[in-house]
């Protein structure tokens, strides 16, 4: 299974790179695939690679979704305590 996860751009660099928050970590990714991709967008990122662009709102719902799970796993690991 693959996932691609949605994140905003921080910061452009040079030769098809940028810098990218993905909730609260911020690295570096290629945006070779999406070259018109500017500060303050959101893309889609995996495997290192923006490989498209997102909505805003798309991309914040996507990261609660994801962190309802994380809640969800945690709580199942503790043994159904939230």
């Amino acid at each position: 299974m693959c996932l691609a996860i949605p994140a905003r751009v921080v910061s452009l660099l040079e030769a098809g790179q940028a810098v990218v928050d993905l909730g609260g970590v911020r690295k570096q990714v290629s945006i070779v695939l999406v070259p018109h991709a500017q500060v303050g967008d959101h893309v889609i990122v995996h495997v290192g690679h923006a490989i498209g662009m997102i909505d805003p709102d798309e991309a914040a719902r996507t990261l609660a979704l994801f962190g309802e799970l994380a809640q969800a796993e945690a709580a199942a690991l503790n043994g159904g305590a939230a």
